[in-house]
């Protein structure tokens, strides 16, 4: 029985590299997110630990993170006491 995922997203190319940045996009948000309840930090705490604005955070924590950068992302991170790693795959 074929799924609803597979008949629309996983056998179409582009509906499956756009479900996979925006899933990706969703991953990053839910970490932070849960990374700053732990902490128990507030959204002007982190920006300013981060050196970034607000905005920024708010930006991360509604899912619009494909309008952040690098370097700004890795700083944020930085400030929870992670860091980005890259591997080849």
């Amino acid at each position: 029985m074929e799924t609803t995922f597979d008949k629309y997203i996983n056998n179409d190319p582009k509906e499956r590299e756009q479900f996979d940045r925006e899933y990706a996009d969703f991953l990053l948000s839910e970490f932070v997110l849960e990374q700053m309840e732990k902490e128990n930090i507030s959204i002007r705490t982190l920006a300013k630990k981060a050196g970034v604005s607000p905005t920024i955070i708010q930006k991360i924590r509604s899912k619009d993170a494909e309008k952040i950068n690098y370097r700004t992302f890795s700083s944020v991170l930085n400030s929870l006491g992670y860091r980005i790693n890259i591997e080849k795959i």
